[in-house]
């Protein structure tokens, strides 16, 4: 992405798109019950709060009501129909890994089969975005938490710290580019999820390719454990390599949460916060997803940025826009074209 001398003033950037997850699968409901919604009705008010917070995006999982991510489509088809009345104009965006909470004591965390996860593309009523992740890798989401971060949580035990130790994403060549196929004849635009640099030149690859031709929304997700930590050259590397033509979003978890979403909103990028990557505000004090948003509101407001309605966040997203083939997705998204067979030298576009 390029920065101008005035990239950095708020009338020069697009409006702010604050995504929410409030329904943090990989903890138990009395880790912080408070806000950890259970019911259905609880997972719709809990996306109405955020949205009337100032959260335009999303991000969807759903719990049974013995507290245990659900792994069952009909509840996610369920859950869409609730908050598709709820919350019309809020962007839905489905996490593409179902839920990788362990089922049981002494079970893996793990993401569900290929073909489960294809399935999503067949939600009925369908989710604006699914995520998608590139590249199988390592997922270990302990890495980087302190005792401070699992202290009187479910994290503490032993067995479950050392299943989401061992948890990786299989996201490899043939299913994704099947997913991707299906998200798109369905009308569902991938959310691309990128731990790196190395995921971020597999996505080109795949519009040079034609294989994804579309908007590009993407979430860089510094989290460690096989992933990019939250350190701020490892941000500013992945910033400069996203072409201008993308819409970048930020994402990280515990308390780094705060201070790389302060990041993104001051470099005119976008932002996560909710459960699923924190429940701490100040340290050794707990923070609710609609609390995380509103801190992101007010600090937003001091930088002078605005934050986007559900509407603009759906123009800003290019939510149901489609490009008509690999030289047409390269233009829009600011990438250099494709060589033509005996072209030398730079290429551009004309």
């Amino acid at each position: 992405m390029h920065f101008h001398d005035d990239a950095l003033f708020p009338e020069c950037q697009e409006k702010l798109v604050i995504t929410c997850a409030p329904y943090g699968p990989e903890w138990e409901p009395n880790d912080f019950r408070e806000d950890l919604p259970l019911t259905m009705e609880e997972h719709i008010q809990k996306a109405v709060d955020c949205y009337e917070a100032g959260a335009t995006v999303l991000h969807i999982h759903v719990r049974e009501l013995d507290g245990k991510g659900s792994k069952r489509l009909s509840k996610f088809n369920e859950l869409l129909a609730g908050l598709r009345e709820a919350v019309p104009d809020m962007i839905l965006q489905v996490g593409g890994s179902i839920s990788f909470a362990p089922e049981g004591e002494g079970a893996d965390a793990k993401w569900l089969s290929d073909d489960t996860r294809h399935m999503l593309a067949e939600l009925d009523p369908k989710p604006d975005q699914v995520t998608i992740a590139i590249n199988t890798s390592q997922m270990n989401i302990m890495e980087l938490m302190t005792a401070d971060d699992i202290a009187g949580t479910s994290m503490e035990r032993p067995e479950l710290a050392a299943a989401y130790r061992e948890m990786t994403v299989p996201a490899g060549p043939e299913w994704v580019e099947e997913h991707l196929r299906r998200l798109q004849a369905a009308g569902i635009q991938p959310h691309f999820q990128l731990s790196s640099i190395p995921q971020l030149e597999t996505v080109e690859r795949l519009i040079r390719r034609g294989v994804y031709t579309g908007p590009l929304n993407l979430t860089w997700v510094g989290i460690g454990g096989g992933f990019d930590g939250p350190n701020p050259y490892n941000i500013m590397n992945f910033v400069q390599r996203v072409p201008d033509g993308a819409c970048l979003t930020l994402e990280t978890l515990m308390r780094s949460v705060l201070p790389v979403n302060t990041m993104a909103t001051a470099m005119g990028l976008h932002n996560r916060c909710g459960n699923e990557d924190t429940i701490w505000g100040r340290k050794g004090e707990k923070m609710t997803s609609v609390q995380q948003i509103q801190q992101l509101v007010r600090i937003a407001g001091e930088l002078g940025r605005e934050v986007a309605t559900g509407k603009e966040a759906r123009d800003i997203y290019k939510i149901g826009e489609t490009y008509r083939d690999a030289d047409e997705t390269l233009a829009k998204l600011g990438y250099a074209p494709n060589r033509r067979p005996g072209q030398v030298g730079f290429t551009q576009h004309a």
